[in-house]
């Protein structure tokens, strides 16, 4: 199983490049894995550089997520959904989703932040 990074994620939600895709499909469909940090990247170039609406990033990333293995995969698809619904940083999303499902504690003095907090 290998570790992919943002590109190789990138490449297969984008299909911007025919031989780079192939390639993506094929290492996810072999086994792959990636990390909330790689996500994070994910999301701030779709979002940033691209100008795709946070609710197409978020179904985009799903769709990967369902190919992929994650760590906490519930925390992350609940951190999506955060996401895609509000306009929270990604981060921001990321421990809101992890306070809800994983019921991990979170400190912060952001006031917006800990609206959502439980």
């Amino acid at each position: 199983m290998r570790l992919i990074d943002a590109n190789v994620i990138l490449r297969f939600i984008l299909h911007d490049s025919e031989d780079m895709y192939k390639q993506a499909v094929q290492v996810i469909s072999e086994g792959a894995w990636t990390r909330v940090e790689v996500i994070a990247e994910v999301v701030y170039v779709l979002t940033k550089l691209y100008k795709i609406s946070r609710e197409d990033v978020s179904y985009s990333i799903k769709i990967v997520l369902g190919l992929v293995r994650i760590e906490d995969k519930q925390a992350m698809i609940e951190t999506l959904k955060i996401f895609s619904e509000s306009s929270l940083d990604f981060v921001d999303c990321v421990l809101i989703g992890r306070n809800h499902i994983l019921e991990e504690e979170v400190f912060s003095f952001d006031k917006k932040l800990n609206k959502h907090l439980k």
